[in-house]
C-alpha cells in the first residue's frame, strides 16, 4: 500500500471517530424536539377535548382515544413532512414551514378518511386540536431554536466545514459564517484552487489543494465540505469528490456562482443529464407588489392609531427637552430615484446639520454614511429614542403616503445616492423601508459594504414571507438596542 493511500485511510478513520461529536448533539437535539412535539400534542388534545366536550355533556370514548393517539399521529405527520431533517436544524423558516405543512396534511387526511369510512367526525374537535398543536409546536420550536442560537454564539453545536475554492471566495465564506454563527457552520480548514498554498486564510489553516479535500476532512474531523464556484472543480472532479465523501458520511454542499440569489427564485431542472440551475427574475411588479402596498398601508394606519398615546408622550419629551421642533424632516431618495421628505422625531440639536462639518474627521463609518457612537449633537431624549428606534415611528406617515414601505432598503440621502455605482443603484428599484435586513443584522454596527449587500439581497429575493420574517425579527432587534446610535 502506498504512503498516499495509507494517509487517506488514516484520515478516514480519524474522521469516523470525530464524526461522533456532531452526530451526538444532532441526535440529542432531535430527540428533545420530538419530546417537545409530543408534549404539545398532548396539551392540544386535552384542550380540544375539554373545550369540545364539557363535563355536563356526553364525552365519546373515541375522541378520548384519539386524544391519546394524537402525539403519535402528530410525530408521524411531522416525520413525513421532514420536520426532523437535520439539514434544517436552527436555520431558516423551512422548519416552521414543515410544521404547518404537517398540520394541513393531517387535517386533510382526517377529512378524507372520515369521508371514506363515513365517520361523522366532530369538526369542532379537529378545528381546535390541529391548529392548537401547530401553534404550540411553532412556539416551542422557536424557543428551542433560540436556545440553539445562544449555544452556537458560544461555539457549541457547530458543524465543522472544509471550504474548497479560490482564496477570495473562501475568505468571503469564512467572514459570512463568522458574522452569522446561528447558521451552525464553522470553517475549520481550506483547500484552495489555483495553486495557492497560503499557510492560512482569514485565520483558517490551508490544508492543501483540490486533491487533498478528503484527507483534510479526516485530519480536521470535519463533517461538511463546502465547494465554492471555481472552474477547476469540474463535473468529473466534483462527482469523484462526492463518492469519496459518501464513504465517510460527510455532507457536501455546492455554492452556485450567484451572489445572494436563493430560495424561491432558484429551481434545479435536469436537461440532457445536466442539473441546470434556473434563476427566475425578481418580482419587482405585479399583483404581489400591489398586495404588499395594501398590506403596508393597512398596517401603518393601524399602528398609528394604536400608538397615538406614545406619539403624544414622545412629542412632549422632545418639545420640552430643548424647546426645539418636534419633527425632523429630511430629503431622501426613494424608488426610481424619486426624492421625498422623510419624517422622524428630532433626536439632535437644532443646528446639527451646520455642526456636521466640524465632526467630519470623527466619522466612524467606512462608507458614504456619517456615523458616530457618541455624537455630541444627540439630545438626551434623542439618545433614548435612537436606542429603541422610536425616532423612526413618524415614517409610518411616509408609508401611508406611498413614499416608503414597512420593509425595504434603507432610504438614502441624495449625497449618498450620488455616489452609487451601477450595482448599488439596484437598491432604488423598490421603495425604501422603515426596517430591513440591515435593521435585523446589526444596524449601525454593520460595515458599509455589508449594509449595501443586505439591501441588494432583499431586492433580489423579496417576498411577502420575507417581509413578515423581517418584521418579526425587528422587534427583538429594537428591544436589544444593539447597533443603535
Amino acid at each position: 500500500m502506498s504512503s498516499g493511500s495509507t494517509a487517506v485511510s488514516g484520515a478516514r478513520r480519524a474522521h469516523a471517530r470525530a464524526a461522533a461529536g456532531p452526530a451526538a448533539w444532532t441526535g440529542s437535539y432531535l430527540r428533545r424536539t420530538a419530546l417537545a412535539d409530543c408534549l404539545c400534542a398532548v396539551a392540544a388534545g386535552a384542550i380540544a377535548y375539554e373545550l369540545r366536550f364539557d363535563a355536563t355533556s356526553y364525552r365519546p370514548a373515541v375522541y378520548l382515544a384519539f386524544t391519546a393517539l394524537l402525539p403519535i399521529v402528530w410525530i408521524g405527520a411531522l416525520a413525513l413532512a421532514g420536520g426532523y431533517d437535520p439539514r434544517f436544524i436552527g436555520v431558516g423558516s423551512d422548519e416552521f414551514r414543515r410544521v404547518i405543512n404537517a398540520a394541513v396534511t393531517l387535517t386533510a387526511a382526517i377529512a378524507i378518511i372520515s369521508y371514506a369510512v363515513k365517520f361523522d367526525t366532530a369538526r369542532g374537535y379537529v378545528v381546535i386540536a390541529l391548529p392548537c398543536v401547530a401553534a404550540l409546536d411553532l412556539v416551542v420550536r422557536h424557543r428551542l431554536r433560540r436556545r440553539l442560537h445562544r449555544l452556537r454564539s458560544r461555539g457549541a453545536c457547530m458543524r465543522k466545514v472544509v471550504a474548497v475554492g479560490h482564496a477570495a471566495a473562501v475568505a468571503d465564506l469564512i467572514g459570512e459564517l463568522r458574522r452569522g454563527t446561528y447558521h451552525g457552520l464553522s470553517v475549520v480548514g481550506a483547500c484552495l484552487a489555483g495553486g495557492s498554498m497560503l499557510g492560512e486564510i482569514a485565520g483558517v489553516p490551508v490544508i492543501g489543494g483540490l486533491t487533498n479535500v478528503t484527507a483534510a476532512v479526516g485530519y480536521l474531523g470535519a463533517d461538511t465540505v463546502a465547494v465554492l464556484a471555481c472552474p477547476e472543480m469540474n463535473g468529473i472532479r466534483l462527482r469523484e469528490l462526492a463518492w469519496d465523501l459518501e464513504k465517510t458520511g460527510t455532507d457536501m454542499c455546492v455554492a452556485a456562482a450567484l451572489l445572494d440569489v436563493a430560495g424561491p427564485r432558484t429551481t434545479i431542472r435536469p436537461v440532457a443529464g445536466l442539473p441546470l440551475l434556473h434563476v427566475d427574475h425578481p418580482e419587482l411588479a405585479g399583483g404581489k407588489r400591489v398586495l404588499k402596498g395594501v398590506f403596508d398601508k393597512v398596517v401603518a394606519l393601524t399602528v398609528l392609531i394604536l400608538l397615538a398615546p406614545l406619539f403624544a408622550a414622545i412629542m412632549l419629551a422632545v418639545r420640552f427637552g430643548d424647546h426645539g421642533p418636534v419633527f425632523f424632516r429630511q430629503t431622501r431618495v426613494g424608488k426610481d430615484g424619486h426624492a421625498f421628505s422623510v419624517w422622524k422625531f428630532r433626536t439632535m440639536v437644532v443646528d446639527a446639520e451646520q455642526r456636521k462639518a466640524e465632526l467630519a474627521a470623527l466619522n466612524e463609518s467606512d462608507g458614504a454614511l456619517f456615523k458616530m457612537r457618541r455624537d455630541p449633537r444627540v439630545t438626551k431624549a434623542g439618545s433614548w429614542l435612537r436606542r429603541y428606534s422610536l425616532d423612526e415611528l413618524p415614517q409610518l406617515f411616509n408609508v401611508v403616503l406611498g413614499d416608503m414601505s414597512l420593509v425595504g432598503p434603507r432610504p438614502a440621502l441624495p449625497a449618498e445616492a450620488a455616489k452609487y455605482g451601477d450595482h448599488m443603484r439596484r437598491r432604488l428599484v423598490v421603495k425604501p423601508g422603515i426596517t430591513g435586513l440591515w435593521q435585523v443584522n446589526g444596524r449601525s454596527d454593520l460595515p458599509w459594504d455589508e449594509a449595501v449587500r443586505l439591501d441588494l439581497r432583499y431586492v433580489e429575493n423579496w417576498s411577502l414571507a420575507l417581509d413578515l420574517q423581517i418584521l418579526w425579527k425587528t422587534w427583538s432587534a429594537v428591544i436589544r438596542g444593539h447597533g443603535a446610535y
